[in-house]
């Protein structure tokens, strides 16, 4: 019998893919800081279910906003609660820079247009206003900012920041909309651009492929830093990652997943960093010590050491994980 967080997530994958997303769950494998990869056109997402959104620590966070800029993808937490206080729907809500939001908020915004237009913050529940159309508005009418302020429960100081596009509390938004009959707020993007990978810095330029980049960080498993070390001296750009469905992300043109252990993991896990990959439009592969008498396993390419060490670039490593993906 599937558990409740396991039905919630599917319904959540129901929910995307009904608007028009391709979609992968990394649920059944080890944890993972997200659940569920899709993809629609150019819009990759990296989405976790909460139920609590307290439980997001600052380590979690910063794994996932990290997942996020090394795809690039778009992150968003799903979440029910805060301790005990329901989320309220239609808000969007931020813990350690990632954004948050309650179910209902999602499905308006995929299948009916209707973006957010509030946000929490230290203090209440705020909008961020239109200063351009506020200002437009105010002047219409013929109002002064005194005059302004004075319906809108406020000083003179803060409706001349909300005409500078600052945020305000909800109800005094309230306040201004009821008095124009007229909207004032901006909506929020919910599915805001990501942040591009940054290019590398000066000294780290790996120039012509089969160059050497710089070797990640060693883990104390011989086994996985010897492949990293390995994908490193191809020219790829390898970073490490923590509770992901994959042990590092290697890129030089495309992705490559990269999954590092036994048989039998590779076989637990192979599902899953398949599907992965293929949302995400790169590639993945896993890595084992022993040797291997089949190519594939749900798809995944398979390698053992001895085969990841006959190749000497990344091109070619890739043209070998996209036949065998074909095969």
């Amino acid at each position: 019998m599937s558990r409740p967080r396991d039905r919630w997530i599917d319904r959540l994958r129901q929910l995307l893919e009904r608007a028009g997303f391709y979609v992968a769950a990394t649920t059944g494998g080890r944890p993972s800081s997200f659940d569920l990869v899709a993809r629609r056109d150019s819009t990759l997402l990296l989405v976790k279910a909460l139920k609590n959104i307290d439980a997001l620590d600052a380590d979690e966070a910063a794994r996932l906003l990290e997942l996020g800029r090394l795809f690039p993808a778009i992150v968003l937490v799903l979440g029910q609660r805060s301790g005990v206080a329901p989320l309220e729907e239609g808000v969007v809500y931020t813990r350690y820079g990632v954004p948050i939001v309650h179910e209902t908020t999602l499905q308006e915004y995929l299948e009916k247009a209707l973006p957010p237009f509030l946000y929490a913050s230290p203090g209440g529940i705020f909008a961020r206003i239109d200063g351009d159309r506020l200002r437009a508005l105010r002047i219409a009418e013929g109002l002064s900012l005194g005059g302004l302020a004075t319906i809108a429960g406020v000083s003179r100081r803060a409706i001349q920041l909300y005409e500078d596009g600052q945020g305000a509390e909800a109800t005094v938004v309230e306040r201004i909309e009821a008095h124009f009959d007229a909207p004032v707020v901006r909506p929020i993007v919910l599915f805001d651009a990501p942040t591009p990978r940054a290019p590398p810095t000066e000294g780290t330029d790996r120039g012509e492929p089969g160059e050497r980049s710089p070797a990640p960080a060693p883990t104390g498993d011989a086994l996985r830093d010897g492949v990293f070390r390995q994908l490193g001296g191809l020219g790829l750009d390898v970073t490490v990652t923590v509770r992901a469905p994959f042990d590092a992300l290697a890129r030089a043109e495309e992705i490559l997943l990269t999954g590092v252990g036994s048989l039998r993991t590779a076989a637990r896990r192979a599902e899953i960093l398949h599907g992965v990959a293929r949302v995400a439009e790169g590639h993945a592969m896993f890595v084992v010590r022993e040797r291997v008498h089949r190519s594939t396993i749900a798809g995944l390419p398979i390698l053992d050491v001895a085969e990841l060490k006959r190749h000497r670039d990344p091109a070619e490593l890739l043209d070998e994980i996209t036949d065998r993906e074909g095969a």
